[in-house]
């Protein structure tokens, strides 16, 4: 599991480190996939219309991508995440830190991905981009810090899996 040296380590766009953020607030942070992904479109999404709820709740969001800064921005603007603090991992070793892995063909290409991607492009008109900017076979997922303590996570099995985000906001009620 994640320990407080490594998220000493792992510094945002805003030069603060996860283990600090963690010691102000509960902090949600979001492992995206690559940013062609229609998957990693609906988190942004997701994030996005959740962003007032999470600040009221005292919770912190810090988003987590394969790509430089500025390209990142480029995508979170899109979605209305401007001012969202951010970490760049191009070569996913936060990621692995906190246990994600890389896909496998299922998890990846399963019907539910095909079912679940289809949704998405004819529900809320997100499309795939040709550009895949990170790693296509990475794994995303969730996880709730509090005082350096992962306190809930949300390990997804398919990259289709959608998660409860007000589940993370009844845990901080919890703790």
């Amino acid at each position: 599991m994640v320990t407080r040296q490594t998220l000493s380590i792992i510094k945002t766009n805003k030069g603060n480190t996860l283990s600090d953020l963690s010691d102000q607030s509960p902090i949600l942070i979001v492992f995206l996939r690559h940013f062609g992904c229609v998957f990693c479109k609906e988190s942004m999404f997701d994030i996005s219309k959740k962003k007032q709820q999470f600040s009221k709740e005292g919770i912190k969001v810090v988003l987590v991508h394969m790509s430089d800064f500025e390209t990142a921005e480029s995508y979170f603007k899109k979605f209305n995440l401007i001012d969202i603090e951010h970490v760049s991992d191009p070569d996913c070793k936060y990621y692995a830190a906190f246990g994600l892995i890389k896909g496998s063909f299922s998890q990846l290409f399963g019907l539910k991905t095909w079912i679940r991607g289809f949704e998405i492009a004819t529900t809320k008109q997100m499309l795939p981009d040709n550009r895949r900017i990170g790693d296509g076979l990475q794994m995303p997922g969730i996880f709730l810090l509090k005082n350096g303590i992962v306190v809930e996570s949300f390990i997804h099995n398919s990259v289709a899996d959608k998660p409860d985000y007000d589940s993370f906001i009844e845990v901080c009620h919890i703790h």
